[in-house]
Parts: C-alpha cells; sequence; structure tokens
C-alpha cells in the first residue's frame, strides 16, 4: 500500500532538494551591490516621497489568510462531490456537518471583524 506512494515521495524530495539548491546558489552567487537608488521605489518617475519599504498592516495579511483558509477548504468538495452515489445518506450528513463548521468559522470571523476593510 505503502508502496503506491514512493514517486510522490521522491517527487516531493528532488523538487523540495532543487528548490532549496537553487535559492542557494542564487544567494551565494548572486550579485549583491545595494544602493540607496535600487532600493528606492519607481513611482512614474517622480522623486519617491518616503522610505523605500513600508510596512503592511496586519489587516491585510489576516483577510489574505483567511482567504486562503477558506478557498482551501472548499477544494474538498471535489472529491466528495466525485464518490457522492457511492457514499449515500451518510456522506451527505458529513458534508453539511463540514460546511456547518466552515460556516461557524466564517461567522466568527466576521463578527470579529476580520473581514473589514479600512
Amino acid at each position: 500500500m505503502l508502496q503506491d506512494y514512493l514517486p510522490i515521495a521522491v517527487l516531493i524530495v528532488i523538487s523540495t532538494g532543487m528548490s532549496v539548491i537553487i535559492v542557494v546558489l542564487g544567494h551565494l552567487f548572486g550579485p549583491k551591490r545595494p544602493s540607496s537608488r535600487k532600493s528606492a521605489p519607481y513611482e512614474s518617475g517622480m522623486q519617491p516621497i518616503g522610505p523605500g519599504t513600508r510596512r503592511m498592516p496586519v489587516r491585510f495579511y489576516l483577510i489574505a489568510v483567511l482567504f486562503i483558509l477558506f478557498d482551501i477548504e472548499v477544494v474538498f468538495f471535489l472529491p466528495w462531490a466525485v464518490v457522492f452515489r457511492q457514499l449515500g445518506v451518510f456522506g451527505l450528513i458529513e458534508m453539511f456537518v463540514f460546511i456547518l463548521i466552515l460556516l461557524v468559522g466564517y461567522v466568527y470571523a466576521w463578527k470579529k471583524g476580520a473581514l473589514e476593510w479600512e
């Protein structure tokens, strides 16, 4: 049974290893010539006002994480839909429980103001 997953494990190990090697080689051998001109943002040819890097508000990251979370949860609908007829009523009840859990999380985030954009 586990032998069927061996090609997937090999693919994950090789792709992770290649990614790490490429990033490390780029960091070691890449050019490093920082200057104030390179770190200044390009704003349509105008002189930049303020620092080149600005802090992003935490609210942006919170909304992004919530989007990814609920988007990934929706991916679980496809396998359920493929085997829906084989699962019968039990599968339908389980999916309703799953949707209820998602709905509780969505309402909680909504009530806490996590979905408000300022």
